[in-house]
């Protein structure tokens, strides 16, 4: 009955997270940690492991409309993924209070960086693909790469967040993509970095393979209906909605803490 109730509460988040177009993984952690009561460790390797379906089947839309730049977006994930890997093992040895506490500021942080990505998708690099994979064959831009890709991957594994804000922040500053290429490129640098981290907390034993299926069967199923309402609204609203989203749910982690 628990994991009925969990699949249906997912579903609802889902109907969310598809209109705003979030992984949502600092909600699913809140929700699993306030409301079901679950440890907050086992809490965030759900949800990093949730992230890597989610991701996949939007890496594939992304690929197929070429708003992904490919080579980078596997050196970015596989530094990701040692990062990712490396930190998920951390986790166990910090409290769960201080863990909380600091899972929720890193989805404070989220909420920031996501204004600071919308900013620059107005402001920032416009442009074209053969510009930027021109950029792509110098030793600065691979080291940029790996750095974002082991700094990102770092924060996904101890906080179990997808950090899509800051992968994309990342790609746009250091390496000038494009706002069309960074938003593909990342769902590309998740898909490793999740499945590493989710192995990572499978590994030291904070991953219920059940909770799992019920955390990815409801948010998918909602996500899919609530992206079909994205367009349906002002996208000044929507703007707003997807910075306050994971600030939500940072408040609501707050409330265990």
């Amino acid at each position: 009955m628990q994991m009925i109730n969990i699949t249906l509460v997912m579903v609802l988040l889902g109907l969310l997270l598809g209109f705003v177009g979030a992984g949502g993984s600092g909600f699913i952690i809140s929700i699993l940690t306030v409301v079901f009561g679950y440890p907050i460790h086992l809490a965030l390797g759900t949800a990093l492991a949730a992230m890597f379906f989610s991701s996949l089947s939007g890496s594939v839309s992304h690929y197929r409309e070429g708003n992904m730049i490919l080579k980078t977006g596997i050196i970015v994930g596989l530094a990701g993924a040692a990062g990712a890997w490396i930190s998920s093992g951390w986790s166990s040895f910090i409290p769960e209070s201080w863990l909380g506490l600091m899972t929720s500021v890193m989805l404070f942080a989220s909420g920031i960086a996501l204004w600071l990505r919308m900013l620059l998708a107005r402001t920032g690099p416009n442009g074209s693909e053969d510009m930027t994979l021109a950029l792509a064959n110098g030793l600065r831009y691979w080291s940029y790469a790996i750095l974002i890709g082991l700094v990102t991957g770092i924060l996904s594994g101890l906080f179990g967040i997808g950090s899509t804000p800051f992968i994309q922040l990342g790609l746009m500053l250091l390496l000038g993509m494009p706002m069309r290429y960074a938003a593909g490129t990342t769902m590309l640098v998740i898909i490793p970095t999740a499945l590493a981290g989710g192995a990572g907390y499978f590994k030291i034993g904070y991953l219920d393979v059940y909770l799992l299926i019920a955390v990815v069967i409801g948010t998918m199923s909602g996500s899919y209906v609530g992206a079909k309402f994205t367009k349906r609204v002002p996208v000044a609203w929507l703007k707003t909605c997807m910075v306050i989203t994971p600030m939500i749910g940072a408040a609501i982690l707050l409330l265990n803490v």
